[in-house]
């Protein structure tokens, strides 16, 4: 009796600790100047017009399981498209609306393993003040303590959204409604 006792004593202390390593995590702050924001959308059915949403930031949470939990925050004030004056159009109440709605953010809510390097994300996404799901493919870049700037981890992913879909809906037609975005991730270890 002694000896079965011991060793369930033993399994519960073994899944006792197997769960609470499991439940560990990484932490990562979002380093803004290496994590991208970059967009491209159609410009009157002949080109693509490219911007980027500075400084980014956010945070990165990474359990033992390998799969990230994702916030994402950016401010639509901070969009660059290298043109002053569409910069300015961009900011205003036919696009970004930044005076109303200052926040674009993504807020992961699941994480599913595809293989050793890429996962799929499922999250909420706010752009103009309207809150859709999203899901993405997420690829690890890669991880390393770099020695000059600490432990990092990185992440890239792309996408479509319809901006209309967000309402953001000036001038649909001259300029595209599909939006691609490209995000580039890059964490900090805390």
């Amino acid at each position: 009796m002694s000896t079965f006792r011991n060793c369930i004593l033993a399994s519960l202390v073994t899944l006792g600790l197997a769960t609470s390593v499991a439940m560990s995590a990484t932490n990562y702050k979002l380093d803004p100047v290496h994590t991208s924001l970059v967009f491209r959308v159609g410009h009157m059915g002949v080109s693509h017009s490219w911007g980027v949403i500075d400084s980014p930031t956010g945070t990165l949470t990474v359990g033992d399981d390998g799969l990230p939990s994702i916030t994402i925050d950016a401010k639509a004030e901070k969009v660059d498209t290298n043109n002053e004056k569409r910069d300015a159009h961009l900011k205003g109440p036919d696009f970004f609306d930044a005076k109303q709605f200052p926040d674009l953010s993504f807020k992961s809510t699941s994480a599913k393993k595809i293989d050793d390097t890429t996962v799929e994300v499922t999250g909420d996404f706010t752009l103009k003040g309207v809150t859709k799901p999203l899901t993405v493919t997420l690829k690890k870049v890669g991880e390393a303590d770099t020695k000059m700037a600490g432990y990092r981890i990185g992440y890239d992913t792309s996408f479509t959204i319809k901006r209309s879909d967000y309402g953001m809906t000036g001038m649909v037609g001259p300029v595209g409604d599909d939006v691609t975005i490209w995000v580039s991730l890059e964490g900090i270890r805390e």
